[in-house]
């Protein structure tokens, strides 16, 4: 077992990497098997049903004797076991693009896809931001008391805004709307001196509580605009919460009471300064019908603020993406991060804090409609009662160059930019009730008058059905089927062979193969299975035949005992046009090279072959044969390379690598083999060097006399270095007194040594020791 671990251990990332996925392809061609091959599939419905891998033969007199679930399986599993292709039922996944609707944003409009249950498909989406587009504005303003120093600035930005904003709009136009709260208790005071003026206690005159009253439809005269919030008074309710979500969705939905243009952008601008009601909060009035998300202006006014509840969050959020709005909240400092945590739940929404007496309304809503431009953002919506059948992803590549997966919007986009989305359907499964209906998918881009309309086209059912021939009639044989008897005769292949081939019964003159666990049993005579021949790559005859009496009989383009050789020698054509680069031959679909030096998947490696110098020899005895003349070109291209050159002087060439090539006992050929072309060039030197040459000799005997020179000099030098170095000895005076005593004229001099001792010495001072030599001339003397 410790040597077992060890092997483990030793394998190498690479190794350990290969066997992973040999492991994972077995399982998954395990998996795939096993999901088509089941006892419970009857049909060719059921067949389809089990996956995009599945598909269903429909051939008559398929496998006979095998159960009908052996119909099902994969196309390749099909082919091999002999089911021709156009009885093959596998719809395929399609995707058709109708590009006759146009469109000046997105792009296609109209999508129509075919899917079976596990199948998915992917298309691209167009989005292009215009430049200019006109700008429809709806102010829904909360007019409770406490928005009263709001309600007077906006009573004088209304004219400037609207200036500001034409600067980034070709077409311009406004609206207004109020809102406070439901006008029931315990939202406001229910006293009837208190419905008349809700401010009475305060002596102000003011308007009594509504849910919301549509005032001004979207309009380009600005005039009237200003007349009507001129003569806006306000309200007053009892809680901090206020109605607003109750006038967001009226104002979203009236589309034609409101005015919005089909053409223009939609902006809905909420001012308020308190968070707004939800849908449970009706509970508290005895509210309890839930909204339907339609419209109810009676008279400019919300008629049914006292009998339905808010609108959920997500009820709101899909009516502004149905009708193309754009919700700007302008709320005070304190409610901000209330209205802020709404973003992640309704697209196409922006938040900005409103200063006292809404000093920075004009900016803030030019700043918004850029923000919500810049912004672009696919939502997808699936029926309902569908959605739970179908997974819908999307990637966005935005026009920086960054692209997310399942990321839905791109932010910063400019006008003239196009992002693309890739969106990715797949159907899970088909319906409960078996039907093909086709079901709709709405594809849109937030705040965008365009969308896109993708259809369905579920795929769960067969053609053959409509043709009636699905699978054969399982009792065919007009035999008694109680007895079941029958000649046996008809069941055997030849009169000297088994019944069924001895793997199966004869009944009413047909065989039923027996079940085997190792496989399917099948044939007219059961002669044929899928487990008793020789496997390749973990499939039957390597999946390219089909296994009669345990021997491979091979598809047309296959031989070889496994079935795993083609027959055609495409694979072995290299680049030139060549089979193996006319350099070996084309063994089951892989070159084998004529010469063991050679390699490569076409025995195009060589690299003996060309650095050898060896190896060229044959082709320059060629040329050298033909007198190095035109004629050797054509003569010797059966042994060399065609891209031989013929040169004078060889040492010119300073690319590639010299040889030599001994033509005779005398003379060597020198050639240059240029390995910088894909194959080499010879170049071939007309004028041989031979050994005992004119040349040769003056060269030796240049070199031989050089080195006698040098040899003479260099004694010399020694010698002279010898005698210089003999006549400068030095000696001192004993040595020159013995030498010189023969000659009369020395007078030795006078040495005298002084040497003083003291006894007493001090510690600081050194014994001082004093030499003194005096010279005398020579010529003193002899005076």
């Amino acid at each position: 077992m410790t040597s077992c671990m060890r092997q483990y251990c030793e394998l190498t990332p690479l190794r350990m990497l290969l066997l992973i996925s040999a492991l994972l392809l077995f399982v998954r061609s395990d998996s795939v098997d096993n999901r088509c091959s089941s006892t419970l599939i009857s049909t060719c419905e059921d067949c389809l049903k089990r996956g995009p891998e599945c598909a269903w033969c429909s051939q008559e007199r398929f496998l006979d004797g095998a159960h009908v679930s052996q119909r099902c399986g994969s196309v390749s599993d099909l082919r091999v076991r002999g089911c021709e292709e156009d009885f093959i039922e596998n719809p395929n996944v399609k995707v058709e693009v109708n590009a006759t609707i146009s469109s000046s944003q997105v792009a296609p409009r109209e999508i129509t896809i075919h899917l079976r249950p596990g199948s998915e498909a992917s298309f691209v989406i167009e989005v292009q931001q215009l430049e200019r587009y006109p700008v429809d504005l709806y102010y829904l303003v909360d007019v409770s008391a406490s928005m009263q120093d709001n309600l007077d600035r906006l009573k004088t930005v209304g004219l400037s805004l609207s200036h500001q904003m034409k600067e980034h709009s070709s077409d311009f136009r406004v609206g207004f709307g109020s809102f406070v709260d439901k006008p029931v208790s315990p939202y406001i005071d229910v006293h009837p001196s208190k419905l008349v003026n809700p401010c009475s206690d305060y002596e102000v005159h003011c308007r009594p509580a509504h849910g919301f009253i549509h005032v001004l439809p979207i309009t380009e005269n600005m005039t009237e605009f200003t007349r009507v919030i001129q003569e806006q008074r306000i309200s007053g309710n009892m809680d901090t919460p206020e109605g607003g979500f109750d006038a967001l969705l009226q104002a979203t939905v009236c589309k034609k009471d409101i005015g919005w243009r089909p053409e223009a952008k939609h902006l809905l601008l909420v001012m308020t300064d308190q968070p707004s009601h939800l849908a449970l909060d009706s509970k508290l009035a005895g509210i309890v019908v839930p909204h339907d998300g339609r419209c109810h202006l009676e008279d400019n006014i919300y008629s049914q603020t006292t009998t339905m509840e808010h609108p959920t969050i997500g009820q709101l959020a899909e009516k502004l993406l149905e009708n193309n709005v754009y919700s700007i909240f302008a709320v005070d400092q304190v409610q901000f991060q209330w209205y802020e945590d709404l973003l992640y739940l309704i697209p196409g929404s922006y938040v900005g804090r409103l200063f006292p007496k809404a000093s920075n309304l004009k900016d803030l809503v030019v700043h918004a409609y850029k923000k919500l431009l810049s912004d672009v953002e696919l939502q997808i919506g699936v029926e309902d009662s569908q959605a739970h059948r179908f997974r819908v992803n999307v990637t966005a590549f935005c026009p920086n160059g960054s692209s997310v997966f399942e990321n839905t919007k791109c932010s910063n986009v400019q006008p003239r930019q196009t992002v693309f989305f890739q969106v990715t359907v797949g159907m899970t499964s088909c319906p409960a009730d078996g039907t093909d209906q086709e079901v709709l998918i709405n594809v849109r881009p937030v705040g965008y008058n365009e969308s896109v309309t993708v259809r369905v086209q579920q795929v769960c059912g067969c053609s053959c059905k409509e043709k009636g021939h699905c699978h054969d009639d399982l009792n065919p044989s007009p035999c008694s089927s109680e007895t079941g008897m029958g000649s046996t005769d008809e069941c055997r292949e030849e009169a000297s062979k088994p019944v069924c081939s001895g793997r199966g019964t004869c009944r009413c003159g047909t065989c039923v193969c027996d079940s085997s666990r190792f496989g399917t049993v099948y044939g007219t005579f059961c002669e044929m299975d899928d487990f008793s021949c020789p496997y390749e790559r973990g499939l039957v005859c390597g999946g390219h035949g089909r296994c009669v009496s345990g021997e491979c009989v091979c598809l047309p383009g296959w031989t070889g005992e496994t079935c795993d050789c083609p027959v055609s020698t495409e694979t072995c054509v290299s680049e030139d046009g060549l089979i193996c680069s006319g350099q070996g031959k084309c063994v089951c679909g892989k070159c084998v090279c004529d010469e063991p030096q050679r390699s490569g998947t076409f025995c195009e490696k060589c690299p003996i072959c060309y650095s050898s110098c060896q190896s060229h020899w044959s082709c320059v005895n060629c040329h050298l044969s033909n007198g190095l003349g035109s004629d050797g070109f054509q003569l010797c291209n059966h042994s060399c390379t065609p891209l031989v050159d013929y040169v004078d002087d060889i040492t010119e060439l300073v690319r590639g690598k010299y040889c030599l090539y001994p033509s005779t006992d005398k003379c060597q050929y020198r050639f240059l083999m240029d390995l910088a072309s894909d194959r080499p060039q010879l170049h071939i030197s007309r004028h041989p060097v031979c050994v005992w040459s004119r040349q040769s000799f003056k060269m030796f005997l240049s070199v031989f006399l050089l080195t006698v020179m040098l040899g003479i000099c260099m004694l010399a030098a020694v010698r002279q270095l010898l005698r210089t170095r003999n006549c400068s000895w030095p000696t001192n005076t004993n040595q020159q007194f013995e030498d010189n005593h023969k000659d009369s004229a020395y007078v030795p001099t006078t040495n005298e040594k002084t040497i003083t001792y003291r006894r007493d010495r001090l510690p600081n001072h050194p014994v001082e020791m004093q030499s003194h030599i005096p010279k005398m001339p020579l010529n003193d003397v002899w005076q």
